[in-house]
């Protein structure tokens, strides 16, 4: 398994915004994608802002391409999320998941268990 890492800053105000894209346009569009399994959206608050880490679960690089294409270091931030952050990363990293110990999948305050 492969955890695909990507970290953007939030305009102050449109953190929960990001939330709800994340929830009603990118997570549908990523679960018709073969290869997909989960996602994690981790939030830091910082003394003024919010910092989010969106990190996707995937079974292989091909199944990273067929979100991303054939540069899947390219970060890939719709339009409607790149007017929520006063700055983002423009690529992305991979990390190949080597332990998980976790017992059950989080349910936080999205209200899904988005690892699946």
């Amino acid at each position: 398994m492969i955890a695909r890492m990507w970290r953007g800053l939030a305009i102050p105000g449109r953190a929960d915004d990001y939330v709800k894209h994340l929830k009603q346009s990118v997570v549908p569009e990523l679960r018709q994608i073969g290869g997909f399994r989960g996602i994690y959206l981790l939030r830091r608050k910082l003394s003024d802002d919010v910092e989010f880490v969106v990190m996707t679960l995937w079974e292989s690089m091909d199944a990273i391409r067929k979100f991303a294409g054939e540069n899947p270091e390219i970060a890939v931030v719709a339009p409607a999320a790149r007017a929520l952050f006063q700055e983002y990363d423009t690529e992305v990293k991979h990390f190949e998941i080597v332990l998980n110990l976790e017992d059950k999948p989080l349910v936080g305050k999205l209200g899904l268990n988005l690892c699946f």
